[in-house]
């Protein structure tokens, strides 16, 4: 069932939690709200592409708080919250990990009920419990811990004494779980030691959990804040205190998916780049979305209408991207038809993945080359008649000539239909700095190739280390054209191709 089909119950204030960090663990029902919501006031520590699915309509606000560095204070942010929901606005306050685990929501909720906003609570996976499941701990165990408390590492600063009864937590038997601790983690551990927690007693401090980036230092407790500090170990982070520390070198997981620890940037247009940039985050990538390509529907007049009006005359219709047959879907739509305008035509696809995205619209290829590159569609039309045949070829503008040209030749009587045009996005300094970091940069066609140098233009300063990886021989072709050496190409011409050559590159 599609996210927007299922509708929140009204406005109000929806407090939202984003999980942990990994985009994969926000819950179904923030999402719905996301992509409904008019206005979301969100934290510095939501998942990358959290945003993503809003309206492009609704109000952002963002109110982060930066450690050492410029922070919305947290009345000022109640008081938006209660304006914002007083104006009969559905609104998402969305926050990393969960809102009522140390996240301020018990204050935020308080404040609406005060001004009489309505109000819900959407609960999400913690950083607490994700951190250490990711690094292979078990935050319980039978015979190593059979509770867990929660504590924070970082008390208000304004307090004139702590709040923690630090004797009764060293007594606390199970496993003890910090958050934003780092920076105290000296304190924190003397003070445990010396209310009696055991100086051997095993830790764990997890950076970046659930994220590509993430790292793990292990160490007694007595050491462990030197261990931190010559690792350079920075916020966020959680700290794990107890044998159930221990487990990491048994069940560590996620540092074994093939990818982990590689930076990949992706520069697929941004419509298209959800799929690889997925995958790549499902082998334990940390993935730098840096769409070289835009793409520009045409308008729905003059020839897109034509074509469409007639579609059902063509014996042959072309698509040759998934670009291509959601934009010919849509025009079919825009004409009040659906995708029975194509019964009794033969419809060729460009390749597996543009007769995906036409299956996902109702329509059914009949011609799948393997490969996506318009030789395959050339070879797999040969045994098809077109000889005084009429086949429209719908693509983007400025697209090769290769395919119509080879069907005139066989005697098509062929039209040509641009859909869309490809252009180079903006691409700004932060994004170039994270590519500076990568390890491989991707590129899925030539004109990838050629927007992304466009983009870029000479601010572009790839390390030395990174291997660009190309798709199949074209892109190849089109990267040493412009001064570019190709370390990687995928032996299938799709995305499963380039997946097999980043995880046998990085294997090797």
């Amino acid at each position: 069932m599609p996210l927007t089909e299922v509708a929140p119950e009204g406005p109000g204030v929806y407090l939202v939690g984003a999980g942990p960090g990994d985009p994969g663990l926000m819950t179904r029902r923030s999402l719905e709200l996301i992509a409904a919501a008019d206005a979301i006031v969100y934290d510095r520590l939501i998942p990358a592409g959290a945003l993503a699915g809003a309206r492009s309509d609704a109000d952002l606000h963002y109110v982060g708080k930066q450690p050492g560095g410029q922070s919305t204070g947290q009345d000022e942010i109640n008081e938006l919250l209660v304006a914002l929901g007083r104006a009969g606005r559905l609104v998402v306050r969305l926050k990393g990990g969960d809102p009522f685990v140390f996240g301020r929501g018990g204050e935020e909720a308080r404040a609406l009920v005060a001004a009489g906003v309505r109000f819900e609570v959407v609960p999400g996976i913690s950083a607490g419990l994700a951190a250490p499941a990711y690094a292979g701990i078990p935050v319980t165990h039978r015979g190593d811990a059979s509770a867990v408390a929660l504590i924070t590492g970082h008390e208000d600063p304004e307090k004139e004494s702590s709040a923690l009864d630090w004797p009764a937590i060293a007594a606390f038997p199970g496993s003890l779980v910090l958050y934003m601790g780092v920076e105290n983690l000296a304190a924190i551990a003397r003070s445990l030691i010396e209310a009696g927690r055991p100086p051997d007693q095993p830790v764990a401090v997890i950076e970046q959990g659930t994220l590509a980036r993430q790292r793990t230092v292990t160490a007694c407790l007595a050491e462990i804040a030197a261990a931190t500090e010559q690792a350079a170990v920075r916020p966020p982070a959680v700290t794990v205190i107890g044998p159930v520390a221990l487990l990491r070198d048994e069940l560590a997981w996620f540092e074994r998916r093939p990818l982990f620890g590689k930076t990949v940037v992706v520069t697929r247009a941004r419509a298209q780049a959800g799929e690889l940039a997925g995958r790549l985050r499902s082998l334990g990538a940390d993935v730098i979305e840096l769409p070289a390509i835009r793409i520009e529907p045409l308008p729905f007049d003059g020839d897109i209408a034509a074509a469409v009006e007639r579609i059902g005359r063509y014996a042959i219709v072309c698509v040759v991207s998934p670009n291509g047959a959601s934009l010919l879907l849509d025009a079919i739509a825009a004409a009040g038809a659906d995708a029975r305008a194509l019964a009794g035509v033969t419809v060729a696809a460009g390749g597996p993945a543009t007769a995906t995205a036409l299956r996902e619209r109702g329509v059914r290829a009949d011609i799948v080359p393997a490969r996506a590159v318009a030789e395959e569609l050339v070879e797999a039309l040969v045994n098809t008649p077109v000889e005084g045949r009429r086949v429209l070829v719908a693509r983007a503008r400025d697209g090769r000539d290769l395919l119509p040209a080879a069907l005139r030749e066989r005697g098509a009587d062929v039209d040509e239909l641009a859909l869309y045009r490809t252009v180079a996005a903006q691409v700004d300094d932060e994004q170039l700095q994270a590519v500076a970091r990568a390890d491989y940069v991707t590129f899925s066609s030539g004109s990838t190739v050629r927007f992304f140098l466009e983009a870029v233009g000479d601010r572009a300063q790839l390390p030395e280390r990174v291997r660009l990886v190309s798709i199949g021989p074209l892109t190849s072709g089109v990267a040493r054209e412009h001064g570019l050496t190709v370390a990687l190409e995928a032996r299938r011409h799709d995305i499963d191709g380039i997946l097999e050559a980043l995880v046998e590159d990085a294997r090797r």
